[in-house]
């Protein structure tokens, strides 16, 4: 018997896998970043079919098998509109980063806060603060995942995860200082 797991996860993306079957990448609040199969998920009479689109915030139950992580139920706890094409784009630049920068499972509880903060600041936030939200986001993935530190930048935006008007205000103020240390940063890791 395989033991299940819940835990709150976004979907990074996914992609197709057989008829009817979906796997995504997940970046979970317990595991950090996983790959998991979901069954049957393309038909219509899926429950779970809404709950893991792209750049959804979830709720999943996931079971670790012989062959990997499978998704045994989800759900949604907020999802990006496909009508706010802003805040969507500049979510999927932000997992394709962790993506591309995150290898193996581990947990990362700072990362999982700056990015579930963020997907839910751009729902809320208007359009022109999707720039600061996403610069801020990235600057913070990067600052979880040593690429950055929080000294170089000189700035207390890195001590919390939230994304208030206060911090994009900062964000803003510091946008060029922020701009060269992520672009830096990104550059060395030669991805």
């Amino acid at each position: 018997m395989y033991q299940k797991y819940q835990t709150e996860a976004l979907v990074l993306r996914s992609y197709e896998r057989g008829e009817a079957d979906r796997v995504f990448a997940l970046f979970t609040k317990e595991f950090g970043l996983v790959w998991a199969r979901c069954s049957a998920v393309r038909r219509e009479s899926s429950r779970m079919r809404y709950a893991v689109q792209n750049y959804a915030h979830a709720n999943i139950s996931l079971v670790r098998g012989s062959t990997g992580w499978r998704a045994a139920g989800a759900a949604a706890i907020s999802h990006i509109e496909s009508a706010n094409i802003g805040a969507a784009k500049a979510f999927a630049r932000a997992a394709n980063l962790v993506e591309r920068l995150v290898r193996g499972e581990e947990r990362n509880e700072y990362l999982f806060a700056s990015l579930a903060e963020a997907h839910a600041a751009l729902m809320r936030e208007p359009q022109e603060s999707h720039g600061a939200i996403e610069l801020l986001c990235v600057a913070r993935v990067l600052y979880a995942l040593g690429y950055v530190s929080a000294e170089a930048l000189g700035t207390a935006l890195f001590t919390h995860t939230a994304y208030a008007l206060p911090d994009l205000v900062e964000a803003e103020t510091a946008r060029v200082k922020l701009l060269s240390s992520v672009n830096k940063a990104i550059s060395e890791t030669h991805l």
